[in-house]
This record gives structure tokens, sequence and C-alpha cells, in this order.
């Protein structure tokens, strides 16, 4: 294949173009927000789960106190009925012997249920407080991960300008190459990742090894206008006065 020096050298400006697409693509790709918005959705998670524990717990304490209230209500109700038969009159001595027995016990059962609301009340209290830090830490949480999105948004808005003028960069150059040139970048970009690369004093900038003295004689009787390949790694060689043949 042969193709005017000046034409070759125009595919060290494609290479380079696709080298910066290629570098734009994997930054695309390993943005650390990529990675931080990872663990902030599963802090996120946590602490939803935190606060649904949190609440759960909580409704389960208020149902207890509601319990106890209603128990404490009827033992009260209780109390006042045989206070009030205590202090009425045609009762005989055994009922009011029994009426007071049951006052003693109803004043036990009291008491227990109180001190049993109290205890449930502390604890309640105190949960109240777990439940606000977890609210305040899922709310932090997701004003992280809008924090990161918008990171990530726009540094991908970023890329994605810096890749299209790459892209129309890219454009330009190609409609300057014969077809049966551009076919044989492309054949060895996609074979080694780059199509082209500069022969820099008698070294091939695509695999960074130096030509041997058989390959250097062989490009130096090539003709100027012939397309020679790195025999190390195969890309398109393009030769300058800077090649040191």
């Amino acid at each position: 294949m042969r193709a005017e020096p000046a034409v070759q050298r125009r595919l060290l400006d494609l290479a380079g173009v696709d080298t910066e697409l290629t570098r734009l693509n994997h930054r695309r790709t390993s943005l650390p927000e990529h990675a931080q918005l990872t663990a902030a959705e599963a802090a996120v998670r946590a602490a939803r789960d935190a606060v649904v524990e949190a609440e759960t717990n909580a409704g389960d304490l208020d149902r207890d106190i509601r319990r106890i209230e209603r128990d404490v209500d009827g033992v009260r109700t209780r109390t006042a009925r045989d206070n009030q038969l205590l202090a009425g009159s045609g009762i005989g001595a055994k009922q009011a012997t029994e009426l007071q027995h049951e006052l003693e016990t109803l004043a036990r059962r009291q008491s227990v249920l109180e001190d049993e609301q109290l205890e449930i009340m502390e604890r309640r209290e105190a949960l109240e407080g777990h439940l606000g830090h977890a609210r305040a830490t899922l709310e932090a949480a997701e004003k992280e991960i809008a924090a990161i999105v918008e990171r990530r948004d726009e540094a991908l808005l970023d890329i994605d300008t810096a890749e299209a003028g790459r892209r129309r960069a890219r454009e330009e150059v190609v409609a300057t190459l014969p077809e049966e040139l551009l076919a044989a970048y492309e054949r060895r970009r996609a074979q080694q990742g780059t199509g082209a690369a500069l022969l820099l004093a008698r070294r091939c900038q695509a695999c960074r090894l130096d030509l041997d003295r058989t390959a250097i004689s062989a490009l130096r009787a090539a003709p100027p206008d012939e397309v020679v390949h790195c025999e190390e790694c195969g890309v398109i060689l393009v030769r300058t006065p800077e090649s040191g043949l």
C-alpha cells in the first residue's frame, strides 16, 4: 500500500485523537464518583433500615403504653366502684372484707402497672432520641447522594463536551485520508489498540521497542510513500526526519 508521506503523517493526528477518546472513555468509567455513589447508596439503605427498625420499635412501645393505660384505667374504675360500694349502706361484713381485700389487690396491681408504664415511657423517650439520630443520619446520607450525583453529572458533562470536540476533530482528519489507508489503520487499531505510531530515533512509539538493524535497513530501503509496519507490534509506522533512518 502506498500513500504520500504527508498523508501518512495525518495518521498520527488520527492516532492522537483516538488516544484522547480512549482516555476520555476510561475517565468516564473510572470517575471516583461512581464508587462514592455506590458507597453512599449503601449508607442510605442502612440508614433507612435503622429508621424503619426504630420506628417499628417505637410503635411497639406506643402500643404497650396504650395497653397499660387501658389497664390502669380499668383498675381505677374498679377501685372507684369498690370504694363507692364500701361507702354505701346495706353491705354485710363479709362483703366489706371482700371489697377491702379486692381494693388492696387492685392497689398492688395499679402500682405494678404504673411502674411498668414508667419503664416503658423511659424506654420510649430514649428511643425517640435514637429515632431522631437515625432520621438525621438518613437525611445526611441522602444529601450526600445528591451532592455526589451533582458532581458526577458535572464531570460527565465535561467529558461529553470534550468527547464531542474530539469526535469532530476525528471526522475532519478521517475525511482527508484515503479509504484503503484508513481501513488498514482501523484494522490495526482494532487488533492492537493503536493504529499508527511515530518511528522516533529507531523506536516504535506504540510498543516502545527499538527496531533491530534488519528492520531499520528494510525501512530505510522502503520508498517514502510505502506504508510500513512495526515488526514488533504491527502498527503502521510513520517515518519522519526524526526517525533516525
